[in-house]
């Protein structure tokens, strides 16, 4: 489902999706890998050829694809698997290639982090003749800033924003190999991404955006609380880690989480979301995995409690309704980034 939406973006054909699957045989554990591995090389093998000729719109398609099959191809392996690093790093090099073709030019850039360093990939938004705002996109655990390649640039660029989509710690496959887990301060790497931003002279430092997608939009919301640079956060409020707390409450008590109005104004009290200064959009599906009724009241709740908050629901009845709106992230997207754009041109009247 993830890879066949993607065509939606362009991440994906439906054929080549269609073929890939046609030729998996659920009793060979290898061809998952070798059908979807096979498909990036094809797409990968025409980028090349097109660029050799000059044809940069072709290249970029066809990285882009590539780099989402090699995302894909890799999914099934073992994390000791040699070949999982070897996908990763074919996919992040057809993200480099698009980033640093496409017009205008991006950028691979990078902050220092403990002792290493942090990866981003900087899109800027065409005809810039002014610093413009930009959209700071984090992902979830267990995914890649490079998802984000062909999930969100259409949106945004066409508004007028520029991009900046990074790893955060633990994230990227280099460093789940050496043992560097999500960590629990993953909000201050945020801050150092947005002390990058601060230092570029094509940006405008009073409108910045967060956008965490999916697992992603828990960190965006760790990032608000902390940093009150951000100008609009599109992320979950800490509803996600609310219910985690309820959770617990409840098997230590024996009662039922978040049962009731005053439970849920006890657990939003001492919320993560409890210090974010700027505007929040939580978007989700009807049949997202938190309860809606649940997260209506807490948004109610934060809202009383003087959190400038709006609530999306993307019903059924608009196919938008699954989690992260995996069915079809364009509606989802365009009533995100049409959000952002509402709010950040507010702090320039």
């Amino acid at each position: 489902m993830r890879v066949l939406r993607a065509a939606q973006e362009g991440g994906s054909t439906v054929s080549e999706c269609f073929l890939a699957a046609e030729r998996i045989n659920p009793r060979d554990d290898e061809s998952w890998y070798r059908e979807w591995h096979s498909a990036a090389d094809i797409n990968r093998e025409r980028a090349a050829e097109a660029l050799a000729s000059g044809r940069i719109p072709t290249a970029l398609s066809n990285w882009l694809r590539a780099a989402n099959y090699y995302r894909t191809a890799q999914v099934m392996l073992a994390c000791s698997d040699p070949r999982q690093g070897a996908a990763i790093a074919l996919m992040q090099d057809c993200a480099r290639l698009y980033v640093q073709h496409a017009t205008p030019a991006g950028e691979v850039v990078e902050i220092p982090w403990r002792d290493g360093v942090l990866q981003g990939y900087f899109v800027p938004a065409p005809c810039a003749t002014r610093p413009l705002p930009v959209v700071l996109c984090v992902v979830g655990q267990g995914h890649y800033k490079e998802e984000h390649l062909h999930r969100v640039p259409s949106y945004a660029l066409e508004r007028g924003l520029s991009l900046l989509l990074v790893d955060l710690p633990g994230q990227s496959y280099s460093q789940e190999m050496i043992g560097s887990p999500c960590r629990y301060e993953v909000e201050t790497a945020i801050s150092g991404w947005v002390d990058f931003l601060a230092d570029r002279s094509d940006i405008d430092q009073e409108r910045i955006a967060i956008f965490g997608d999916g697992l992603g939009a828990a960190f965006a919301t760790r990032g608000a609380n902390l940093d009150d640079r951000f100008a609009a956060a599109v992320c979950d409020a800490g509803i996600w880690e609310l219910h985690e707390r309820a959770f617990i409450a409840s098997r230590i008590s024996g009662r039922a989480g978040l049962g009731c109005p005053s439970e849920i104004e006890g657990f939003n009290s001492s919320s993560v979301a409890a210090n974010i200064k700027c505007p929040v959009l939580v978007a989700m599906g009807e049949r997202d995995w938190l309860d809606v009724d649940h997260v209506t009241e807490c948004c109610r709740v934060m809202k009383q409690n003087g959190l400038d908050i709006e609530l999306k629901i993307f019903r059924a009845s608009e196919t938008v309704a699954p989690p992260a709106q995996i069915d079809i992230p364009t509606v989802g997207n365009e009533f995100i980034f049409d959000w952002i754009v509402d709010r950040l041109d507010s702090r320039t009247k």
